[in-house]
């Protein structure tokens, strides 16, 4: 049988940390900045952020993580919550100027003047061009992807705890980096036409159906550290969990990507009916 969890579970670290922080920063920017009246109806970009940190949470700082040593399906299920739906439900709330402003103002200044202008912050200038653009960050997104489901990939991650943190610090920077080319999200806007976005998706969606066929479809567990556990919770065998790992990739992972191509698509069709303004002018996501 599946082990007991308590609260005590929910131990701490760097992603409790992290989200305690950024939902600092984003209460003291709502604060700071003047709000007009009409946008304080738009309760549902702050769930959409809450949404987007519980699910950080979730992934990284409850039983969750300790049921992914022992299960691998439930370490699939962290990994679709860290790229498919923490960083779009973060886009979504568009966070990024109201935190901010959460900084002091003598900070803001100091860091605009080294981001902008800074000699040592050119690099990280010249690669926030390049990856800007929906090529690179459709490929960055699917190396990560791919990449670290490799088997010697994937072997280091459960056996060395750093090498496992910069696999869900890539897995969750380069799904904000990828979701951002989807929904607009200011000061980020993708240069993506709304048929641009949709197969930019719906690529994607494919690129995860192969890494769950090839679960599904293997004949022994391809992940020795699985493979050599004496016993799981709910006492299935090694290739039961792998199995059950690519089917949550497969229905679980495709919803996010399924979601985001029908709004798309939806956004394509509503100004074609009613004769509004081009589909081009209507981001996914932008304010009415």
């Amino acid at each position: 049988m599946f082990a007991v969890t308590t609260p005590l579970d929910w131990t701490g670290g760097p992603a409790l940390a992290w989200v305690l922080t950024a939902g600092l920063l984003y209460w003291l920017g709502g604060r700071r900045l003047a709000t007009p009246r009409s946008d304080r109806s738009r309760s549902w970009r702050t769930a959409a952020f809450i949404a987007g940190l519980a699910t950080i949470l979730i992934a990284l700082d409850s039983p969750v993580d300790g049921l992914a040593d022992k299960l691998l399906w439930v370490h699939m299920l962290q990994h679709i919550l860290l790229l498919l739906v923490a960083p779009p439900l973060l886009a979504l709330s568009r966070p990024w100027n109201r935190m901010w402003h959460g900084f002091p103002l003598g900070t803001r200044r100091e860091l605009a003047r080294w981001l902008t202008a800074g000699r040592w912050s050119a690099p990280l200038r010249a690669a926030a061009r390049v990856l800007a653009g929906p090529v690179p960050s459709w490929l960055l997104f699917n190396f990560v992807l791919l990449g670290w489901h490799l088997p010697f990939a994937y072997d280091a991650t459960l056996t060395t705890p750093i090498v496992h943190a910069a696999e869900h610090l890539t897995f969750f920077a380069t799904g904000l980096l990828f979701w951002t080319r989807v929904i607009d999200s200011p000061p980020w806007r993708s240069r993506l036409s709304e048929t641009g976005r949709a197969v930019y998706v719906g690529s994607s969606m494919v690129t995860s159906w192969v890494l769950a066929i090839v679960l599904a479809e293997a004949s022994q567990p391809i992940y020795s550290p699985y493979a050599d556990l004496a016993s799981r919770p709910g006492g299935i065998t090694a290739l039961a969990d792998q199995q059950f790992a690519a089917g949550a990739m497969w229905v679980l992972g495709s919803i996010p990507f399924t979601i985001a191509i029908l709004s798309v698509v939806y956004r394509w069709l509503e100004p074609t009916r009613s004769g509004q303004s081009s589909p081009a002018s209507r981001p996914l996501a932008e304010n009415p």
